[in-house]
């Protein structure tokens, strides 16, 4: 199965459990998952990204729309579906409005679109002021899951050298 990654993903990476000085082979293991066709991003992550200045911001900007997938034609239908739900599903109209500007919504569109998995730190909540991946993903029966999960599931190995 396909995965999406959320903009937290590489950013807890970076700042905590897989640092680029300690565990390159995380990053390693991305752009192999990227190249075998089961690792990737959105655009609007991207663009989240480079906005810093940092080692996190470069590595995003090597990389283009092989892994950072652009928005086509294909999930035109399931933006609709992604609004409707976020209109309808009984959060504030503030929290609806930051849902829609943010990469959340074309992450939970694009993965609607195509069969992809999304991956994220987020958990489901029951709140109304804020709109989480997980609300959105099991309202739309698109699967979510932590990183540890999909790395789990991929049986990905992070092996010292000898």
């Amino acid at each position: 199965m396909p995965y999406l990654l959320d903009s937290n993903i590489f950013i807890q990476a970076k700042n905590l459990h897989y640092s680029f000085d300690f565990c390159p082979a995380f990053w390693e293991w991305l752009d192999a998952g990227n190249k075998k066709g089961t690792v990737f991003s959105i655009e609007k992550v991207r663009d989240e990204l480079i906005g810093g200045d940092d080692e996190l911001a470069e590595w995003a900007k090597a990389r283009g729309s092989e892994f950072f997938l652009p928005p086509d034609t294909d999930i035109v239908p399931s933006l609709a579906a992604v609004s409707t739900w976020a209109g309808g599903g009984g959060y504030e109209p503030g929290a609806v409005s930051q849902f829609l500007q943010v990469a959340d919504y074309y992450l939970v569109a694009h993965a609607l679109a195509k069969g992809f998995d999304v991956v994220t730190h987020e958990v489901a909540a029951n709140s109304v002021k804020k709109i989480k991946i997980p609300n959105a993903c099991i309202a739309l029966h698109v699967k979510s899951m932590s990183p540890y999960e999909m790395l789990r599931t991929e049986k990905a190995r992070f092996v010292l050298g000898s």
